[in-house]
Formats: C-alpha cells, structure tokens, sequence
C-alpha cells in the first residue's frame, strides 16, 4: 500500500472549499468584465532563464526548478506577472493596446507554510500594460476596491506607496546604490519589527544619522494621504516627478470618492524587485495578522527582458487561499456549505426511469436536481447523503402512483400528482 500523503505546503481542496474557492472566482471575474479585462492563461512550466532572476534573489530561493526529460531546464511559475511579460513579448502584435488582462490560477514558491500561505497557491491578477499614467495606476486600485465590494468585505484597508519616491529620497540620502538591500529589508518591517529593521539598516548603509533618517521616512504615515506626501516631499526636499503622480493619484481617488479607503504608507515597498512605481498591500481591519490580501504595483521594465517594445505595467493580485482563510475566521457567509443541488430524487428498484424523467425536467425548470444512484438503500443513507450536500428537498414515488416532496428542513411533505406540481413546489 502507498501511503496517501500530500507534499508539505500542498493540499486537497473538498467540495465544501472548492464550492466556495468557485463562488469568489466568479464574482470576481464579473467585475475584472465589467472593468473591461479580458482573460488570458500561460503554462505553469517555463524555461528557467524566463522566470530565475526577475523577482530578486529570496524569490529565486524560493522557485521550483529541475531538468525536464528532454534535459531542458525548466521552472513553475512562481507568479503570474513575470510569465505575463514573456507572454506580452510573444503576443504583442495580436493584443489590443493597451491591453487589459486577467488570469486566475496557481503558481508556486517553495516558501515556509503558514496559515494561508502554502507552496501551492491561486492568484487572481488583473494587469494594465501598454500605458503609464496616473489615471491607469488609479483604474487598478479602483478595480481592487471593487472587488472586495463585490466580495461583501467592507473592512479593508489599501496601503499604497510609491518605489520612485523611496528611490528619490534614498538617492538625496546617499544611499542610492544599495536601495535593492534597502527595500527588502524595509519589506520586512511588519514581519521583524522597527528595531531589527534598524539593526538591518545599519549593517547596510553604516551610519546612525542615515538609518534614523530611512526610520523617519518609512514611518511617516498621516490618517490624510496628502499630509503623507507632504511630510515625504520634506524629507526630500523638494517636488519629485514621483511626488507629483502621488498627488495626482490622491486627487483621482477623492474625485471617485473612494480616497477613504486608501493610506499612504510609505513602509510597503514589495520585496520584488520589478517594480518601479506605485506600490501597494491590502489588511483586512479586523485581522491585519493574516497580511495582504492583495498587493502588487508598477513595473514599467519588466517586459523589456523579453522585448525591445515599450510596455510599461501596473497590476495587482488577490491572494485566493489566504483571502479564504481570513474569511474563514471572520465567518463569512462566502465560504459557508454551498449546497451541491437544492433536490434529491431517491428511486427504488424498477423506478430509475421516473426518476431521471423527474430530474431532466427539474434541471430543464432551472432547478438543480441530483438523483441518488444507489438505488434499495436504507433512508438513512439518503438521509446522510442529503445532509452533506446541504439540499433541500426530497422527491420519491409512492406505491399508489403520486409523487411525494419532502422538505428536508422542516421534514413536512406533500404528495402530488403529476410532475408539473413538482415543478412549482421545487423552483
């Protein structure tokens, strides 16, 4: 016998999880429609120069990657943006531009496994490529706030700052050369803590005065974004072209009258190092522990690796699992049983064909009808079986040629005639 393990850091989804995992995908993919996103879809396997190198050197630690039969060196996907790029540079010619795309699917890190973070998981990204403006940044961070809208999650929270601006202030720092070690290090603060970062910060750049001043810069965060910027734009000393695009980001926000929901934090700087402009991470109020939910930003070079077009990007991506665990522990109604069909038709032996009769004509009606297949067996069974797909009603045939409904709820019945009277009690 083979031992029926699964790899650490992967997993089974049950029907009770897939149902709900489905539920969101849709609701979200209605939105990415509405928004004009079209969708798209690229292998899990890529050749290993396409994907090693773009993400920085912990993720390239983290990608699985191995010779192939054919002795090619190959890797899986360990986003969805980097494949996107390498798609955009084999595609260009055939894509409307700019193009709007969205891709909902798996990728893997060989990462620690924590609670909503697994080596095996599903992103739900929605990109912009092919213009950089101040009106395409805010058309992605409006689309993230439709989506949890759409989701029913009122109590989230959008944390966004700007790579370019951290970029400004730690060249006017003198800091400039090492902003790479920097701004992994900064990523981390949620995670280690002021203190180390300070310590990490000190290691890097070697002077106390340097390391107070990062400090102060990462943590200058005002309940007003424009305050924000303000106290940046001293940091700096002066007006920056990245500053500008903040201010011109915060007035699109106020005018859609989403500006609320938006912080700008200048501590989130994505550990990936393709990005160039905007950034920005997504806590749930009630559970910030479980991290964002949603994050992503501005890479304006990223396809310049694969292609001489200019194809600048900004995008962001929905953790699917770790979204799910948080509504998990908040009790969501997105991820409660979903039932699998709201009715069940139990036949006993010789009535298999009234019963698939029934169950054409229920489904024909709009009504979502399974027929219990094991046909002689005990009512409790039946029972069991309707418990655990969460249906509604019960429909058997009687010896004295009416058909009787069961509401499994309530446990009250009624017996008809003919089955346009089932049709009506059932839809």
């Amino acid at each position: 016998m083979i031992d029926p393990v699964v790899l650490k850091g992967f997993r089974d989804s049950l029907p009770r999880e897939e149902k709900a995992k489905k539920k969101i995908e849709r609701k979200l993919e209605d939105v990415f429609t509405l928004y004009g996103f079209q969708p798209i879809d690229t292998p899990v396997l890529e050749y290993e120069n396409v994907l090693l190198g773009k993400g920085g050197g912990e993720t390239d630690k983290q990608i699985f990657h191995f010779v192939d039969n054919g002795g090619r060196k190959v890797a899986m996907r360990f986003d969805l943006t980097v494949p996107f790029a390498r798609f955009l540079a084999l595609h260009y010619p055939e894509l409307p531009m700019p193009f709007k795309r969205y891709h909902i699917a798996k990728a893997f890190r060989g990462e620690n496994p924590q609670k909503g973070r697994y080596r095996e998981f599903i992103q739900c990204d929605f990109d912009i490529v092919g213009v950089d403006s101040a009106e395409s940044d805010v058309e992605i961070l409006s689309l993230m706030n439709a989506s949890f809208e759409s989701l029913g999650i009122s109590d989230v929270v959008f944390h966004v700052a700007h790579r370019g601006l951290f970029n400004d202030f730690l060249e006017k720092s003198g800091c400039k050369e090492k902003s790479v070690e920097i701004l992994r290090l900064v990523d981390k603060l949620r995670k280690i803590g002021k203190e180390k970062v300070s310590e990490g910060l000190l290691e890097i750049v070697g002077d106390e005065n340097t390391v107070e001043n990062i400090i102060s810069y990462i943590t200058a965060s005002y309940p007003s974004m424009d305050e924000t910027i303000d106290k940046i734009v001293s940091l700096i000393g002066e007006e920056t072209e990245s500053s500008q695009r903040m201010r011109r980001i915060s007035s699109l926000l106020e005018n859609l009258g989403i500006k609320e929901k938006f912080v700008f934090d200048p501590s989130i700087t994505r550990g990936l190092d393709y990005y160039t402009g905007i950034v920005y991470e997504t806590f749930l109020s009630s559970l910030e522990g479980i991290g964002s939910v949603c994050s992503g930003g501005r890479y304006n070079n990223l396809a310049s690796l694969y292609t001489k077009e200019n194809l600048p990007g900004v995008g962001a991506s929905i953790g699917l699992d770790r979204l799910m665990a948080a509504l998990e522990e908040l009790g969501s109604p997105l991820v409660r049983e979903i039932p699998t069909s709201r009715v069940v038709i139990y036949f006993r032996k010789g009535e298999g064909e009234k019963a698939l009769e029934c169950a054409n004509a229920l489904r024909k009606n709009g009504t979502s009808t399974d027929v219990y297949l094991l046909e002689g067996k005990k009512m409790k069974a039946l029972f069991d079986y309707a418990g655990k797909n969460g249906m509604e009603k019960l429909v058997t045939f009687q010896d004295d040629g009416t058909i009787e409904v069961k509401d499994l709820q309530s446990r009250e019945s009624v017996k008809v005639n003919s089955l346009e009277e089932v049709l009506s009690i059932c839809q």
